[in-house]
């Protein structure tokens, strides 16, 4: 987390959350529960609001002070809706505790951002955006809210703002973007979203001052000459390590929305590698599937497959697996494939491997033979 800085959230669970998977590739013999206990135990991670919805380092709350400012001036003012109940709302939580949007009946509802909503729930959001409100725990997927206060050291929430000014702050969340991304290119595209007033003009600037200043380091790809990307000071000793390094090759099956895929143009341009997320796609329209992972061996991504997991009988379906066009796997390949679909198997707790009748039809389990 220290590196990477955010993780986008999203709730859909065919193999683990976002963020699940996005650790799992990470760290190795991750689980699920090691992630709520850094979010709602010791409280080392928070929910907040990043990209998109994200999950971040607590010791940087007090940095996104002018992002909770701009969410009051549109959720906090006396007429609109998400006021009309928040005394209320805030008064119930107060006296019982920890409240989920089950808890506070009534049917009047009001235009949100996912569409009509019950009035108390747009509270719950609005409160919680602004921060006055945080996610004390899930189940599930559902959250319960507490009062901020009672979730995060007085002494934080009470630190004053480092970014006093917001070209401050504007600069400090694009070097952070940046962090995220890893390598970052500047071009337009939803990597840059969620920060205030920072269209590609800004960014540009922001960036060249940055480099500068030597808060972030201009860099080429070889077989791309003339494509500049930027990568913070901090990454460089990693770059050089990754580049002095000769050890085995190792495989990652990598999230929907990590934080490597949140910029398709720059994949497409360091991969040859095209990826579209088709959760929200009409089933006809899907080219592979609902939730399909991207597969990463060594530096370059190998393939996809479309997981399914029962959750009851802890069996693991690999229902389709698509090679890149051209690719021959080698025997290192091979291994590092067999070592990430055991070490995904620990990771879902998973009790049975196997495969769809389509899949068997292929003949495209050559690599599995070995599990």
């Amino acid at each position: 987390m220290e590196r990477v800085r955010s993780i986008q959230f999203d709730p859909i669970n065919v193999v683990g959350r976002n963020p699940d998977l996005v650790m799992q590739s990470r760290v190795r013999d991750f689980r699920p529960f090691m992630l709520d206990q850094l979010l709602y135990q010791d409280r080392t991670l928070v929910d907040n609001w990043d990209k998109m919805a994200s999950l971040s380092l607590t010791d940087d709350w007090p940095y996104f002070s002018h992002h909770r400012n701009r969410m009051r001036d549109i959720f906090g003012v006396p007429t609109e809706v998400v006021m009309s109940h928040a005394q209320n709302v805030l008064e119930k939580i107060k006296k019982q505790g920890p409240q989920s949007s089950l808890e506070f009946k009534g049917d009047e509802k009001t235009d949100w951002a996912w569409g009509p909503t019950r009035v108390s729930r747009a509270t719950l959001e609005g409160l919680f955006k602004m921060g006055q409100l945080g996610v004390h725990h899930r189940i599930n997927n559902r959250r319960y809210f507490d009062l901020i206060d009672n979730l995060l050291p007085s002494k934080l929430i009470k630190q004053p703002d480092p970014n006093q000014s917001l070209e401050e702050y504007q600069i400090w969340h694009v070097i952070r973007r940046i962090r995220s991304l890893g390598l970052a290119h500047p071009n337009a595209g939803e990597q840059w979203g969620g920060m205030i007033g920072v269209k590609a003009p800004q960014r540009r600037d922001i960036i060249q001052r940055s480099v500068e200043n030597q808060d972030l380091i201009a860099v080429e790809v070889e077989e791309l000459p003339g494509d500049v990307f930027y990568i913070h000071p901090d990454d460089l000793s990693l770059m050089d390590q990754i580049q002095g390094e000769r050890s085995q090759i190792e495989a990652a099956f990598i999230a929907p929305l990590d934080n490597l895929l949140w910029d398709r143009k720059t994949l497409t341009r360091l991969f040859n590698f095209n990826y579209m997320w088709e959760v929200y796609k009409p089933k006809k329209q899907r080219e592979y599937g609902y939730y399909v992972l991207p597969v990463l061996c060594g530096d370059r991504f190998i393939a996809r497959f479309d997981p399914e997991f029962d959750k009851k009988t802890r069996v693991f379906t690999v229902r389709n697996w698509w090679w890149e066009e051209d690719l021959n796997p080698d025997p290192s390949m091979v291994e590092a494939l067999v070592r990430c679909m055991k070490d995904f198997l620990v990771y879902l707790d998973a009790v049975e491997l196997k495969y769809s009748k389509k899949l068997l039809q292929k003949g495209n389990l050559d690599w599995l033979e070995e599990l």
